[in-house]
């Protein structure tokens, strides 16, 4: 697993990427119920009660009970609705997502029966600003929910929506400026290779960048307490108001999937994607299994900020995006600028 053995410019044949892709769409859509189950399980835990645990062994089969549920559920379009675009916008938001999960790889180019395969779906060479891209598409995928819904509280929370992401979408893509600098590459997979010649994780010398990165994350994901775009108290539900059944199926998964996603990224960026602590080298087929436990690791930090701090207020939200977590991505990327300039 050395990192002489990544391999550049070699093509994949067209059945392996056909192949891939359906194994990325599978792991995508596993890991969503997993962060589902997760989340209720540790709220129950951080609140003193013990969650699912009727449906299945201790509860296991819960999420797919509710995905059930849902996609049996009679469809429903207020008769204010714009047709195509009401039954566009959720689709939008659980493509996009699924799209920008092909760049988190699960481990380095490996030979397969003697067949090059990298254990990831794409490595581009804009690396993150390809999945930058496809989060700014998602946006439309809430504002065209909440506008064809022709209802005030949606198109409110789809306005929310876009604010929030917009502006936490800068401080995220900044939090990341440090450590392309300190790679000097884009590449997800060099990423990780230069985390494993420099003999440490990210997260050390980028503490800051990933500190703003995560709360970023939780805005970006509209995951507590930075769930504005949906609070209950004030917009109903927020844009999906007027959505039921397989529509709203989609919207929830495609929530869970984007904070799945950016796991992934947090994990590839700070935490050295599939190597392990002490110089640990286990064999190549242990690479995703590290990865999939890292990104669990994540998203109980979402779950747990999720359980300890109560909701901002709207102005507070868009304060601390662009005072507080801007100024800092900057800052940290010009004195990371600076340091690698001077000590190379």
């Amino acid at each position: 697993m050395s990192l002489v053995t990544a391999t550049v410019g070699y093509a994949e044949s067209w059945w392996i990427q056909i192949l891939k892709s359906l194994i990325i769409f599978i792991v995508g859509f596993s890991m969503v119920p997993l962060a589902l189950m997760m989340d209720r399980k540790l709220m129950g835990r951080f609140q003193n009660r013990f969650g699912p645990n009727r449906v299945g062994p201790f509860g296991a089969l819960q999420p797919m009970a509710d995905i059930f549920k849902l996609l049996v559920k009679e469809e429903f379009r207020p008769r204010t609705a714009t047709g195509f675009l009401f039954a566009l916008a959720p689709a939008i938001s659980i493509l996009t997502a699924c799209v920008a999960f092909a760049i988190v790889p699960f481990g380095n180019t490996v030979d397969i029966f003697g067949t090059q395969v990298g254990l990831y779906g794409i490595d581009p060479s804009i690396g993150v600003l390809f999945a930058f891209a496809f989060s700014a598409i998602a946006v439309y995928g809430l504002m065209l929910g909440g506008w064809a819904s022709g209802s005030k509280y949606s198109f409110l929370g789809a306005m929310r929506s876009a604010a929030q992401l917009i502006s936490y979408e800068v401080s995220m893509g900044l939090s990341l400026v440090g450590v392309i600098i300190t790679c000097g590459t884009l590449s997800l997979t060099e990423i990780v290779g230069h985390q494993e010649s420099a003999g440490m994780w990210l997260f050390i010398p980028q503490f800051v960048g990933f500190v703003v990165f995560m709360v970023a994350a939780f805005a970006e994901t509209s995951r507590p307490p930075f769930d504005l775009p949906e609070a209950d108290a004030e917009l109903v539900a927020g844009y999906n108001t007027e959505y039921g059944g397989g529509r709203f199926a989609l919207y929830y998964a495609a929530e869970y999937f984007h904070m799945v996603i950016a796991s992934g990224i947090a994990v590839t960026m700070f935490f050295g994607g599939w190597l392990l602590p002490f110089g640990i080298d286990p064999p190549t087929w242990v690479d995703p299994i590290v990865v999939l436990v890292k990104i669990t690791l994540v998203i109980a930090i979402f779950v747990w900020v999720r359980a300890t701090l109560p909701r901002l207020r709207y102005d507070q939200l868009m304060s601390l995006g662009w005072k507080v977590l801007l100024p800092l991505a900057t800052a940290n990327a010009l004195v990371t600028a600076i340091l690698v300039t001077v000590l190379d």
